[in-house]
């Protein structure tokens, strides 16, 4: 019979060399041996945490640590895991722990750096990664981090550099180039940057392709029908929607694949024959795009942006329904749509999104309306307020983007932070004000407050990292001189 030892360095190599099963079986055979294993319970822990099994996997790191609280390295595993639950307090403190209990631990430093990113001390970050560094002069994750703190605080040449080392140090890792496409992109570096975000389709968990056809490569299409589909977010959908009209003036038969919220509206845009919503099964097409890649086809720069709006279109009876039910509650007030949080789960959402306390000061103007949009995440605020200030909640009434954008151009101005409703507005032509992050994201560029993607929306951005009330005065401010009494057109 094997000695504890035995099984463990015997799993250990097992797991050093690619056989994850055999390696998990033998760690539940040492643990049968002796459940007080703790090394063996922090290994099962990094397995789970490899499949994605990050309940299982949170389980065996905190046995692990029940039997030895010194083990650092499943005080920093728990940590990881912790910030992917968005808990960077929690986190830290592992970390932290991690780094009292071994102070070299260069993971455990660029993790803690991660924590404090999202807790907002970015400049605290930087000593971490440094530190990391120093201590490991290849740690591929730092040099990365490091170029994400940079690219957060607007040190663009800097952020570059941090991508470019991690680039050489590992040639093929997507995220970095991935990253470096985002800052170039966010720079109006478009000609880098297009070509660089092709990596996205290298990312753990990216959408599959069909690769059985062939991918079309921008030239002339004689007919053949081509598969668009919309390969991320639902504003990424509406963004790039646009160059279907392109794509059919090549000569192609387009048939669109998208997010069933997106379905109705899409089909509006000018070179969309069909619409098959995503997960149903479509084998009749010649050759395919992502969405997001017809920019690169096209070589969009920012003088040849397809800036001409509006491109999608709500229905007219829907647009008539709205207006007949907005007639009931005109006062002759000036109606402005809001929303104030998107989807939790999006990677820069606890710096897009802010509370619906924000829009105070802008009941304060005579004359303003103010109409929630907002649908399931964030629409508890509401009831929260407790009446603090008048607000009319239609969001729990709309059905798809095309209910709400029909909606939308029955009001004077949209409000919202950088979600699927900014891109609507957008694109079907709407006055919208797009309430952005210090570090915003790549689309909206940098030092700039309109958009050539998107002439009718006018963009407010932080000053300061955080600071929604600047971005909010500021917004009072030039309200009030459009509404200065009753209402005018926005």
């Amino acid at each position: 019979m094997s000695t504890l030892r035995e099984l463990m360095d015997g799993a250990w190599v097992v797991f050093q060399a690619g056989c994850v099963p055999e390696a998990e079986r033998l760690y539940r055979r040492a643990i049968e041996i002796d459940p007080s294993a703790a090394e063996a319970w922090y290994l099962l822990g990094a397995i789970e945490q490899m499949r994605g099994k990050h309940v299982e996997a949170e389980e065996n790191y905190r046995r692990a640590l029940a039997f030895a609280p010194q083990l650092a390295t499943a005080r920093n595993n728990l940590g990881v895991l912790l910030l992917t639950r968005r808990e960077p307090v929690e986190a830290a403190a592992c970390f932290q722990e991690a780094l009292r209990l071994q102070p070299d631990y260069a993971d455990a430093h660029s993790n803690l750096g991660n924590a404090l990113q999202m807790l907002g001390r970015v400049e605290e970050s930087f000593d971490c990664y440094r530190r990391a560094l120093e201590l490991k002069p290849d740690h591929v994750d730092a040099h990365l981090y490091l170029g994400n703190a940079y690219q957060s605080m607007g040190r663009i040449p800097e952020a570059l550099l941090a991508y470019d080392e991690t680039i050489r140090l590992s040639p093929n890792y997507a995220q970095a180039h991935l990253s470096r496409a985002i800052t170039w992109l966010v720079s109006g570096d478009f000609e880098r940057g297009w070509a660089e975000q092709e990596w996205r389709f290298q990312l753990p968990g990216a959408p599959a392709l069909p690769l059985d056809r062939p991918r079309w490569d921008g030239s002339p299409l004689r007919g053949r029908s081509i598969l668009l589909y919309a390969d991320h977010g639902l504003g990424d959908g509406l963004q790039f929607i646009r160059y279907a009209k392109w794509v059919e003036e090549r000569g192609g038969r387009t048939i669109l694949v998208c997010q069933r919220p997106l379905e109705k509206i899409l089909a509006t845009c000018a070179g969309v024959r069909k619409v098959v919503p995503e997960g149903t099964p479509i084998t009749d097409f010649d050759v395919y795009i992502p969405l997001m890649s017809l920019p690169l086809i096209f070589k969009t720069t920012l003088a040849t942006i397809p800036g001409k709006v509006p491109y999608l279109h709500p229905d007219a009876a829907l647009v008539d329904r709205w207006r007949d039910e907005l007639g009931l509650l005109d006062d002759g007030g000036f109606k402005i749509g809001i929303a104030w949080q998107g989807n939790p789960i999006h990677g820069n959402d606890h710096e897009r999104s802010f509370r619906l306390a924000q829009f105070e000061p802008l009941t304060r103007i005579p004359g303003v309306r103010l109409i929630s949009l907002q649908k399931g995440f964030g629409s508890e605020q509401i009831a929260e307020l407790g009446g603090r200030f008048p607000l009319v909640d239609l969001g729990t009434r709309l059905g798809d983007l095309m209910d709400t954008a029909a909606l939308m151009k029955n009001l004077d101005l949209v409000i919202t932070p950088d979600t699927a409703l900014a891109h609507l507005a957008g694109a079907i032509g709407v006055q919208a004000w797009v309430a952005l992050p210090f570090a915003p994201d790549w689309r909206w560029l940098l030092d700039r407050d309109d958009s050539p993607w998107y002439p009718t929306i006018k963009l407010f951005r932080q000053r300061q990292r955080r600071d929604w009330n600047g971005v909010f005065a500021r917004m009072s401010a030039e309200l009030a001189g459009r509404v200065p009494s009753g209402k005018t057109q926005g």
